[in-house]
């Protein structure tokens, strides 16, 4: 008999015996109505957790780690309101079947099975996984990445302040709302968690409301691995900025009325709250586990024998609400219930084709207010001066910073946040007046945590802001990655587009800048991004260009609740000269605001039938030198810029070389895990046309004269394309 019956049996028996385990009397607000429905919650959490592992033995169900041991969070549940936003810990069904008794019209119990049966039918993710979430219950769903939800909690709870100051038109969280955020003690020690509670605490101290409420719940081990006895309570009790409350999660009187002291505590004093919970993990980790490996028996039968439903058992019995035999009638009743509803599931349809599973990838549009943009009252009083500068050609990072400023008048819901982006106006400058034309609410100086920044757009993304948060190097994204991939691209996916935490991420990089920084501050290397399934990436190569595009960006953002990552090439920030020292030849004149460059628009540059050079960013400045050398030489090229990197604007690349006898790929990044891989495929796929590529080489940049010794250059993109193309000798 596995850990899962035994768990059965004994409750049953332990029940019928009236042998239950010892506890305290039960006290507090809990009324008896509320507390029988929080035991029914928990035996329906129990009831699924075993129906699930019954499912996957049938080859019915996918996936089994469960909350038993952790049906405590039903009472949190109840303790808060059903508008505060909810990210849940993956073992928290218990918390959103009390959440569901408290919003008419659910059937949760339906729902949930048709998770567990990945049928196309369940609401919460179509069928793609079993994952806890619910939009009419707030609850957006997660994946099972440990700590990965908590920035964006953070996120959350921070825009609930911000939307009082600058409500944006698609706001979803009432004024009064907290936001919770529930997570294990294994989780409290990650990279991800520390940052994220240490964001909350930062900005409370600094008197910014924040009302967001961590729950730790604490089962004392992570999979294998013990959590040192008191070691949440010792590193987390004296927080600066977050209050620290204590309840057992085994006494669900304890319990709601904790949570109800902290929940009131973060939403009358709109500071951060941390909730610590104890529980017990009841099977070990997930279905496929056996605790007894790795655990001494005794150790499992005593997490057993603290069984959170005996000790309910109890307390509503002395509570007066429910004698043991209604209780066990109740769960006995319940498990038949959920047996009967897995016969009905099981027979329910899946998804069947690529198709299927990827029609959640691209969020659904949403409608948008119309907008005529700014008068020309308010442009003239935000530009100042620079609406004469206007009329001069100027380099991208000036026209990059007046895209934005036009932006932020039209749209008020745009937030730009990073290090440095406000104060300091940018390392590079492109964001320089904005916090002087915004204010700091809309231009927000952020602690040194990329985790943090993607997590506070990817959070105010969810209650109606467009955020336009900044990565300084493309490098630094590294330590942050996962808050793209494993949250703000996959939620639609996981939502079936319920869901979605549209924005614009700006990151300068790539490389080509002249004795600077080495391997962090030139990194060329995107392969990272363009794993990411649904992300749209551009990458615009001279000022006007990327003015255009920064515009259709925040439109994809904005209209379609895409995420887009905005790669700005670093060394074309102050690029003026083209061919000779003081030329001018790459600066742009500021592109009208009503002009922008569509999604899988590509930009041909010259009518040269012999070659066609395939390029983006840097590649595209060097590629343009190049051209006046090869013509000088008899090979006439034209220059086809990509500027959308995902999805690849395959089509039109199509279109862009019909004509040419030979096809240059010119790709800055390493040649291993490049554009040009793509490319390269592209064409031989779908044209006769011969083709050949340089790319850099499979080797970080070096800092010093040797800045672009791994990088295409003028040089090797003539050769390369004579060598293809030929011309005079």
């Amino acid at each position: 008999m596995d850990r899962a019956q035994i768990v059965h049996q004994n409750f049953i028996e332990r029940v019928q015996a009236g042998t239950l385990p010892a506890g305290a009397v039960p006290a507090g607000p809990l009324a008896a109505a509320e507390a029988a429905g929080i035991f029914r919650a928990q035996v329906l959490s129990r009831a699924l957790d075993l129906t699930s592992r019954a499912m996957q033995k049938a080859g019915e169900g996918f996936y089994t780690i469960g909350s038993s041991g952790h049906e405590g969070m039903a009472a949190v549940a109840r303790a808060l309101r059903p508008a505060d936003m909810a990210f849940l810990h993956y073992r928290d069904a218990a918390f959103q079947i009390a959440r569901a008794d408290q919003v008419p019209g659910q059937r949760i119990a339906w729902d949930m099975l048709l998770s567990f049966a990945c049928s196309s039918e369940d609401p919460t993710s179509g069928g793609r996984h079993k994952v806890l979430g619910s939009k009419a219950l707030m609850i957006p769903p997660q994946t099972s990445t440990i700590a990965s939800h908590l920035p964006k909690a953070v996120g959350a709870a921070y825009s609930i302040g911000a939307a009082k100051r600058h409500q944006p038109e698609h706001q979803v969280l009432p004024e009064d709302a907290i936001v919770m955020c529930s997570f294990g003690d294994a989780s409290a020690n990650h990279s991800t968690a520390q940052g994220a509670i240490n964001t909350a605490g930062w900005t409370s101290v600094q008197a910014v409301p924040l009302p967001l409420l961590f729950v730790c719940e604490d089962n004392g081990i992570g999979i294998s691995t013990k959590t040192p006895k008191g070691w949440i309570e010792a590193s987390m009790a004296h927080r600066p900025g977050i209050k620290y409350f204590k309840a057992d999660g085994l006494d669900i009187y304890s319990a709601f009325q904790v949570a109800q002291e902290a929940a009131e505590y973060v939403r009358i004093r709109k500071k951060p709250a941390f909730l610590h919970l104890r529980t017990v993990r009841l099977y070990g980790h997930a279905g496929a586990d056996v605790p007894t490996t790795y655990l001494a028996k005794t150790e499992v039968e005593a997490d057993e024998a603290n069984d959170p439903l005996l000790h309910s058992v109890r307390l509503l019995d002395e509570a007066g609400v429910l004698t043991p035999a209604d209780a066990l009638k109740i769960y006995q009743d319940t498990c038949a219930r959920v047996e009967r509803i897995r016969a009905e599931a099981v027979t329910r349809p899946h998804l069947k084709t690529a198709a299927d599973v990827a029609a959640s990838l691209i969020p659904p549009r949403r409608a948008c207010a119309p907008t005529n943009g700014p008068s020309a009252e308010t442009r003239a009083e935000a530009f100042g001066s620079d609406l004469r500068a206007m009329e001069e050609p100027q380099p991208m990072s000036r026209l990059i910073n007046w895209a934005l400023t036009d932006l932020m008048l039209e749209h008020r819901e745009i937030v730009m946040m990073g290090e440095d982006v406000g104060r300091k106006g940018g390392v590079y400058g492109v964001s320089q007046k904005l916090q002087q034309r915004f204010g700091p609410d809309r231009v927000i100086d952020t602690l040194l945590d990329e985790q943090s920044i993607l997590g506070l757009a990817i959070g105010m993304g969810h209650n109606g802001f467009l955020p336009v948060p900044e990565i300084q190097f493309l490098a630094y994204l590294h330590n942050a990655e996962d808050q793209l991939r494993g949250e703000a691209a996959t939620l639609p996916f996981f939502s079936n587009g319920q869901f979605a935490n549209p924005m614009v991420l700006r990151i300068a990089g790539l490389g080509y800048q002249k004795g600077f920084g080495g391997h962090f501050h030139n990194d060329n290397s995107l392969a990272v991004l363009r794993d990411i399934p649904g992300l749209v990436i551009a990458c615009p190569s001279d000022g006007a260009e990327a003015a255009m595009m920064m515009r259709e960006a925040v439109r994809l953002a904005r209209e379609e609740q895409r995420v887009v990552v905005f790669v700005e090439p670093i060394a074309l920030y102050p690029m003026r000269d083209l061919h000779e020292a003081k030329d001018g030849g790459w600066m742009r004149t500021y592109p009208s605001p009503d002009r922008r460059i569509g999604l899988g628009e590509a930009g041909v540059h010259g009518d040269g039938s012999d070659l066609a050079i395939v390029t983006y960013g840097n590649g595209r400045y060097l590629s343009t030198q190049a051209q006046a050398e090869l013509a000088a030489q008899g090979v006439q090229a034209r220059i086809v810029d990509l500027r959308w990197l995902a999805p690849l604007p395959e089509a039109a690349l199509l279109e862009a070389v019909e004509g040419c006898k030979h096809v240059l790929i010119v790709d800055e990044c390493r040649i291993t895990g490049s554009q040009s891989e793509a490319l390269m495929a592209l064409f031989a796929e779908q044209s006769d046309i011969p083709t050949a590529r340089i790319a850099a080489s499979d080797c970080f940049i070096a800092t010093g004269p040797a800045y672009g010794a791994t990088l295409p250059s003028k040089d090797s993109i003539v050769a390369a394309a004579l060598t293809l193309a030929g011309g005079k000798k």
